[in-house]
Parts: structure tokens; C-alpha cells; sequence
């Protein structure tokens, strides 16, 4: 029986930025969960980018005081969709230097335990910051969270060579609205999305999808489901233990390998 998007009602934008902690976004966190709910989406994650990104928060802070600060857009969105009727989520984009990471199922709380998810920044980083991908995604990995290869094959300025992780990621976002949405003004080549989902075959690892939003322009895209998520959790056991899923990039549907479907 061939797959139709008609059944799977609850969708999810998985790739989403405020301007509380992402440089490059333009709308608050209540503005993108209002948009959002206009939308359509059962459900959003924030994902921020993070210290080794463009991020908005100033690194001099105190390290508390820092993930207060990059956690404020998730807050934001949270008060609002609670009000609205909104899911939203918590997780961030990490980067290395132009390589980046969707991580899933951990909270502010833990985060703010854990300094040494600082990584080299800057021309004279400190040298106690040694985080690496394959340092976090153990760090990730130990604390019960989920990390997404994002955008792997994107080629843009700000990435100097496409660097690839298989044995240190739970997945790789095969879809992202921005290469090929008509309503992107960034990054549009779909061919990113066609690297990605040889990929990530070859390496049988999940897919996923995402917008990259940063504005309250809404491209569609993410990952719907049969029945609605409670938690980030749900979402990571469905993604890497095989659970029943669909992806979008707002035009088209495909199933998990990325294959375009009713």
C-alpha cells in the first residue's frame, strides 16, 4: 500500500531559529511559534545555533549566565505555544567551524551542567575547550540525547570543506526546506539534499528533515507522524529506533530514505 501524507496529520518543523540566540534570525521566539501554529505544525524545536555557531549570546558571560541567555528563545516559544496550542521543544544546532549538529532530547537543565560543551571559537580559544564532534556526540550520546548530522553536503562560505561523521551521529537531515523551497532566499540547490540522501543509504542511517527557518516565513517542511509526540524523547526513539514517519520540505512528501511519496 503506497504511502500518503493524508496519514500522517501531526507534523513537526525539527530545524527552527529566534533571534534570541541566533545572529542570522530575525522574528522572537513567540513570533515563530505563532507562525508556526498559523502554519499548520502540531509542533516545533528551537534550534539555536550554539557557541561554535552564529550565535547571538555573548561569550565572555559566565557560563550559567550564557545558557540562560541562549535558552531564552526556546522560553519565549515555549510561553506562547503552551498559550497557543503549540508543542514546542528544546534542542540547538552545535558547529565546528562550518559543521553542524541538530541535537535532540536533553534540556536547559542539563546543558547548564555541562561547560565543556564549549568549543574552540575564535582566533585564541581557550585551550581547556577541546570539544570535538566525536567528543560530543559521546557526551550526547551518555546523557540520552540524539545528534543529527544537519545539512551535510550545504556548500556555503562560512563551511570551508565538507567534513562527514558516520560513526558519530544518530541520523542525517536528507531533507532541508531552505535548498529547495521556493520561499528560501538562502542556500537554494536541492542537489544538497540529493548528496545527502545517498548518504546517509549508504551509511543506513535515519533521515530527517527541517526547515532551517529564521524568519516567520514559514517553508512546511520537517516530519510528520501517524500520532502526536509528548516529548523530544518520542521523537528521538522514533527516529532512531525505526518508528513510522514521513518527511517534508513543504512542496514534496518522501518517506524516511528520502524517496518522494503521494
Amino acid at each position: 500500500m503506497a504511502l500518503s501524507h493524508d496519514d500522517y496529520p501531526y507534523l513537526y518543523e525539527t530545524h527552527l531559529h529566534t533571534s534570541f540566540a541566533s545572529k542570522c534570525a530575525s522574528n522572537t521566539g513567540a513570533e515563530m511559534a505563532k507562525a508556526a501554529k498559523d502554519a499548520g505544525y502540531t509542533g516545533i524545536f528551537v534550534t539555536d545555533h550554539h557557541w561554535g555557531g552564529n550565535c547571538a549570546i555573548d561569550r565572555s558571560l559566565p557560563w550559567d549566565k550564557w545558557v540562560d541567555g541562549f535558552c531564552a528563545g526556546y522560553y519565549d516559544a515555549k510561553e506562547c505555544g503552551d498559550k497557543i496550542g503549540l508543542d514546542v521543544f528544546f534542542g540547538w544546532e552545535s558547529g565546528f567551524n562550518g559543521t553542524e549538529f541538530l541535537i535532540y532530547g536533553l534540556t536547559p537543565e542539563w546543558m547548564r551542567e555541562h561547560p565543556e560543551l564549549r568549543c574552540p571559537w575564535g582566533e585564541d580559544p581557550d585551550p581547556s575547550w577541546d570539544l570535538t564532534p566525536e567528543k560530543q556526540y559521546k557526551l550526547i550520546k551518555e546523557a540520552g540525547g540524539m545528534m543529527i548530522h544537519a545539512h551535510p553536503f550545504r556548500e556555503e562560505w562560512y563551511i570551508p570543506e565538507t567534513r562527514l561523521y558516520p560513526d558519530h551521529v544518530d541520523g542525517v537531515e536528507i531533507i532541508n526546506a531552505t535548498h529547495s523551497s521556493p520561499l528560501s532566499k538562502s542556500h537554494n540547490d536541492p542537489g544538497f539534499d540529493d548528496k545527502a540522501i545517498v548518504y546517509a543509504a549508504e551509511h543506513d542511517l535515519p533521515g530527517t528533515a527541517g526547515s532551517d527557518v529564521h524568519s516567520t516565513t514559514m517553508f512546511g517542511g520537517g516530519v510528520a507522524f501517524r500520532n502526536k509526540l509528548v516529548s523530544a524523547a518520542d521523537y528521538c526513539n522514533a527516529i532512531m529506533n525505526g518508528g513510522d514517519y514521513i518527511l517534508t520540505n513543504g512542496v514534496n512528501w518522501f518517506d524516511k530514505r528520502g524517496r518522494k511519496i503521494i
